[in-house]
Formats: C-alpha cells, structure tokens, sequence
C-alpha cells in the first residue's frame, strides 16, 4: 500500500505577525434597540468581574481561605527573591519615641498645667509622658542595635540576615533607623488596623509589606527569625514576646535566644520567679530568656548563643 504523503508543516517563522483580533462589539439582534442597554448591564454587573478584580467578591467571609494564602504568599514570594535568609526580630512599644520629642511633650503638657493648675488629668498625662521621656534613651539604643545587626555579615547591602520589626513608629522606627542610616535594607511587617497608621520612614520600600491577618504576619515574624529581641512595651509587644515564648517551650519551633531589653522594666512587667513559686512554669523556663541593657551586649549575646550551639549566624561563604 502506497504510504501517503504528508502535506509540509507552514512555516510559523515567515511573514509579518497576525496582527490582534479586534474587539467584537455585537449588533443589536433583529432590530432589538434595547439590546446595547443590556449590553452595558452585563459588563458594568459585578458578577461579570475577573473574580482577582472583584475587590468585593474577594472580601467574603466564604474567600478566607483565599484571602489567607495571598497573605502568606505575597511576602514570602517576594523575601525569598530578595535574598533574605535570616531575620532579627525588633519589638518594642509605638509610645517610646525619640528623646526630643518625649521633652517637648513634657514641656507642651507642664505649659498647659501653668494656665490651669489644679488640672487632674492635666497631672496625670504629665505623670506619664515623663515616665515615657525616662524611657527615651531606648529610642537610641534601638537605634544602634540597628546599626549593628544592618553591618552583618558582608555589609548593609548582604541581606541574608536582616533586620525585621512590626514596620510602626517608636521603638520599631528607631531600630529600621539605625540600619537605614548604613545604608542597610530593613524589613517591615505591617498591619491593617481599624485605625489609620503609616509605616515608618526608614523601611526598604521593597521590603515593606501590610497584613491584613495577625495570624500570618506572626508566621512571617518566626519563619526566618534567628533572635526576637524586645524592648518595652505593651500588649503588642508581650503578644509577640509570649507566643515566641510559648513555642520555644513546648518545642513547636526551634530555639531561638530572645533577649528583654530593660532589666528593671521587664521585672515588674513579667515576673518569672512569681510563676516559677506558683508552680505555672517550670524552673529551667527561666532559660528560656535573658536580660541586657546595651546595643553590643544584645548583638554579642545573640552571636554568643548561635554560635554555643554549633551553627553561627554568620557564616563566610
């Protein structure tokens, strides 16, 4: 039987290229004059959306699920292109700012209470903003562990271990601030709250992301995470200070050091030996964290720890 021929393949590389189909704009159907007006209803219909467009459609309770993965994927995508293998975790309250502007407040607030002396609440807003000017020198301290953890490895521009806080202003602000000031990329993991907030200034703008769950902005603060460091603060910073703590405990993660900034704030905010009297933890959890009071003994005591347990955080290659 005669084996028939093949007809040759067109050659797709010759001749110019088909140019793009055209729009197709249907007529009106028998004469329908009402037809362009139903036309128009149907693509202006939500339901007509790309369901990624549908802003809406995407804020349903049933699209959660969605709606988490796109919280957790977008900034480790984009981590991970950028090179970042290791993270030092800064917490610390939004209130401590830097000590010239804790004393103008002072100053505003002792003005106001000259014109009406007496003034209770007057008092006791300055009662409290001079407890939080005691507490501005952290302000600075953040600020040079900052530097120091910015000058890792190779230099500012290595960006395998970099530094990581909540992307607010305070104490958050003062440490992106001081590796900001070498010229070393900083990470900020924001949140969207039902208040407006802004990220600080001194966040690498590629590097600066905005959760809308807890829940996965906690997952990205641990994932990398080589230190979790925390200066004082309030119930943001012992939110994030207890549940490291607690996965450290029950061994749900490896451990990391966790080092309170502050020895006598951290005393009276959290007493480890009442728990351990009580019996609700046990002896050695005491372990579990330790105090310092300088930027370079934070950063040694860091250096000092990975490197007892046999894996340096900074390795040459």
């Amino acid at each position: 039987m005669k084996e028939l021929e093949r007809p040759e393949a067109p050659n797709l590389q010759s001749g110019p290229a088909p140019a793009p189909a055209k729009p197709h704009q249907p007529s009106p159907a028998g004469g329908d004059s009402e037809a362009h007006l139903r036309l128009e209803a149907i693509l202006s219909s939500p339901t007509y959306l790309q369901s990624n467009r549908d802003a809406e459609f995407l804020e349903r309770p049933a699209v959660r699920g969605v709606r988490l993965q796109i919280d957790y994927l977008k900034p480790e995508i984009l981590l991970e292109e950028h090179g970042v293998e290791h993270t030092i975790v800064v917490f610390g309250s939004t209130r401590i700012v830097e000590p010239a502007t804790a004393q103008r407040k002072v100053d505003e607030l002792r003005a106001e209470i000259a014109e009406t002396p007496g003034d209770s609440e007057l008092e006791r807003r300055l009662a409290v903003a001079e407890r939080l000017l005691a507490k501005s020198g952290y302000y600075d301290l953040a600020r040079q562990l900052g530097h120091l953890i910015g000058e890792a490895g190779k230099g500012p521009l290595d960006s395998r271990v970099v530094l990581v806080t909540g992307g607010g202003p305070g104490m958050m602000e003062a440490a992106n601030r001081g590796a900001f000031d070498i010229g070393a990329e900083t990470v900020g993991l924001n949140i969207s709250l039902p208040y407006e907030q802004y990220p600080n200034p001194y966040i690498t703008p590629e590097l600066s992301f905005q959760f809308h769950y807890f829940a996965l902005r906690k997952l990205h603060f641990l994932l990398r995470a080589k230190a979790l460091v925390a200066f004082p603060g309030g119930y943001g910073t012992f939110d994030e200070l207890f549940e490291t703590l607690t996965l450290i405990q029950t061994r749900t993660i490896s451990p990391v050091p966790v080092v309170l900034v502050g020895r006598d704030y951290w005393r009276q905010a959290f007493d480890i030996d009442f728990l351990v009297d009580e019996g609700v933890v046990d002896p050695e959890d005491r372990d579990l964290f330790w105090y310092a009071e300088t930027a370079d003994e934070i950063w040694q005591s860091i250096l000092d720890w990975h490197e007892a347990t046999g894996a340096p955080l900074l390795v040459d290659d």
